[in-house]
């Protein structure tokens, strides 16, 4: 066992290390940046959580003795009714939620699009580019419902993008440097967003509860069998959680761009359409019109849903529910 005592490890980097167990005994941990960690069983005594911004899983988690993990539920359903949606329970359910994800990503790409191309690469914060987002969405509908729900043992687009965490798998691509098209990157979340809507569409209450069978070969999941309907949560969780990110990350990057959320137009500039060989007007461009300038589309940090870091370290058979988030 390794000791430190009275160091100075300030801006030191613990990257992929394992600290089951440490102890940090009168350490300062302020301004602490953690992400993708596990501290299940973790217990802090005499802590001061002053300014602390945590967003994860939360379950079983006691704040001054008081489980707060119901409490964050109900008041992320309070700010936004349709999250309870995202819980369904028979096909009808998964339907309509179904229909509130598609609508809500279109609001956010139009919302996206009066963006300039570069700022839809750039990171918030270190989490995703609002492209990332869009490629790691198109790799969870391969994960859970074509590879774990149709069966398809390796069903990935070289744009997939897995969470940071995961380690890497034979097959599975992770190419973080690639800048596609938004017409390439919408044109996968088209083609996979229209595969759930017909799973969806082909459920029924007794394949809902079916478990799939374990895919071959490696990949995520790992081959195992998993009910239906904990894959489609995920899928669901995934989709939600990320485009909240989204439109978060969104108001950062309309601030950089010195756009007005509320009006959709460049502030102080005009943008010209139709070739840009006449007057210029300030518009807000719709995705798929012909004055719409080539943008790539979507963010977010890796899920927060279900953390693809704690479906990571899910026993075999273990489901993969929903979980409650803490965030602004």
């Amino acid at each position: 066992m390794t000791e430190f005592s009275d160091r100075d490890l300030r801006g030191s980097v613990f990257r992929n290390v394992d600290l089951r167990g440490a102890r940090f005994r009168a350490a300062d941990l302020s301004g602490a940046d953690l992400r993708g960690v596990d501290l299940t069983g973790a217990v802090l005594r005499g802590a001061e959580l002053v300014d602390v911004d945590i967003s994860g899983e939360i379950e079983n988690v006691r704040v001054n003795g008081v489980d707060i993990g119901p409490l964050v539920t109900a008041e992320l359903d309070r700010r936004d009714p349709d999250r309870v949606k995202m819980r369904p329970r028979d096909p009808a359910g998964f339907g309509q939620a179904w229909d509130i994800i598609e609508r809500l990503w279109d609001d956010t790409v139009a919302r996206a699009s009066d963006l300039p191309p570069d700022l839809l690469h750039e990171s918030v914060d270190g989490e995703w580019s609002f492209t990332e987002t869009l490629r790691h969405l198109v790799f969870a509908t391969d994960a859970w419902v074509r590879r774990q729900i149709l069966g398809d043992p390796s069903p990935w687009d070289p744009l997939d993008l897995p969470w940071d965490e995961m380690p890497d798998t034979p097959g599975v691509p992770r190419d973080r440097a690639a800048r596609p098209s938004l017409d390439a990157v919408l044109a996968l979340r088209r083609d996979r967003m229209g595969t759930v809507r017909e799973v969806i569409a082909d459920l029924t209450e007794a394949n809902l509860d079916r478990l799939t069978r374990p895919a071959r070969g490696p990949g995520w999941p790992h081959s195992h069998g998993y009910p239906v309907r904990e894959c489609l949560l995920v899928i669901l969780n995934e989709e939600w959680e990320h485009r909240r990110f989204a439109e978060r990350d969104l108001d950062a990057l309309t601030g950089r761009a010195g756009l007005s959320r509320a009006t959709g137009g460049r502030t102080g500039q005009s943008c010209a359409v139709s070739g840009r060989d006449g007057p210029a007007v300030t518009v807000r461009w719709k995705l798929g019109s012909s004055a719409a300038p080539s943008l790539p589309c979507t963010p977010s940090t890796h899920p927060r849903c279900r953390s693809p870091a704690a479906i990571g370290r899910m026993r075999p058979g273990e489901s993969p529910n929903a979980s409650s988030v803490i965030d602004d």
